[in-house]
């Protein structure tokens, strides 16, 4: 009876990746699958027709911007987040906040706040759903207009999350309460006089038509301020010491969110801010226009949330995020 010799053989790829990936990462090597997904992905030539709503434009047109870049695939998500590896760490943080609605739900503690630091909760919170699907919409445009996939594609994850950060708001609600602190918060946001001034920035911003302008707003400016005063400040210094442990819980995942895609924003505006004198005069002249705009809209906001407290508290917040234009390279 004969036998069978088996050998293992290595096969040698022709190639290491994509040729339009090759160009980005120095030569034909081996690739991550960030870079696969993201580098040279978007179209640049052979458009068949200009857009007939904006005709002055190609359909990806990096002049929309006033800022100039080389390469737009240098703004790269330091997270390194492509379709997969987003949506296992959202999933991650899912599962994180069901777990809490689930402990918050067997001891009963939400039965346990006091009706002030119920209404409170409600009161502060409920009108920001709104901002929250303004922050979806207007990273929907960037991705829409921005150019390179480095910038569009995390700019879309981005938009999700703000959408999943509206409706966990409208989850919180209906666990806290009825049904109606939902309507409370529409009619607040529509005509409460101290929340028209955050109404007003938030609606300027939907009209924006420079990408990258939209993203020092909406990205830089106002969720730079407004997520560490409301969840921290309001949160977690204000309401949890007076027995709203469970609002932190059920909120945990918007300063975690914070936290995490702050790396990526500050990343963004650092590489773009660094490309030349002139992108660096722009973006901080639009840091200080939005960063100041913001700060008076979150003063009544601020005053709602923690009283007499508020104004120091965003002073505060003021201080830390012109540390943080700073740090990423714009004239604070």
């Amino acid at each position: 009876m004969s036998s069978i010799d088996l050998q293992a053989k290595e096969i040698k790829p022709t190639r290491n990746t994509y040729t339009h990936v090759a160009r980005y990462i120095g030569g034909d090597k081996p690739a991550t699958r960030y870079q696969e997904a993201t580098m040279g992905a978007q179209p640049t030539q052979n458009f068949h027709y200009r857009p007939t709503w904006d005709p002055q434009y190609e359909l990806f047109d990096a002049s929309r911007s006033a800022i100039k870049l080389a390469d737009w695939y240098v703004l790269k998500d330091p997270r390194q987040y492509y379709y997969a590896t987003w949506t296992m760490a959202r999933a991650r943080q899912q599962e994180a906040v069901e777990a809490n609605y689930q402990f918050v739900d067997a001891r009963g503690l939400l039965s346990h706040m006091t009706d002030e630091v119920r209404a409170s909760a409600c009161q502060v919170l409920m009108p920001l759903r709104h901002v929250a699907w303004a922050g979806n919409m207007n990273n929907c445009f960037i991705a829409a207009y921005g150019y390179g996939t480095a910038l569009t594609a995390a700019t879309t994850f981005h938009s999700m999350d703000h959408l999943g950060i509206a409706q966990y708001l409208t989850r919180l609600g209906l666990a806290v309460d009825e049904p109606g602190v939902l309507d409370a918060g529409k009619n607040d946001w529509l005509n409460d006089p101290r929340w028209q001034v955050l109404r007003r920035l938030v609606e300027d911003t939907l009209v924006l038509k420079d990408p990258m302008e939209m993203f020092v707003a909406q990205n830089l400016a106002l969720d730079g301020q407004l997520y560490p005063l409301i969840y921290g400040a309001y949160v977690d210094d204000h309401l949890t010491p007076k027995g709203g442990t469970a609002i932190a819980m059920l909120t945990s995942f918007m300063p975690e969110w914070f936290d995490e895609s702050l790396r990526w924003v500050d990343a963004v505006v650092k590489t773009a801010a660094a490309e030349s004198p002139e992108n660096k005069v722009i973006m901080s002249e639009w840091a200080r226009v939005w960063g100041e705009r913001v700060q008076a809209a979150l003063a009544p906001v601020a005053e709602i949330a923690l009283g007499e407290h508020g104004q120091e508290a965003l002073q505060e917040v003021r201080v830390e995020f012109d540390k943080r234009l700073t740090k990423v390279g714009l004239a604070a």
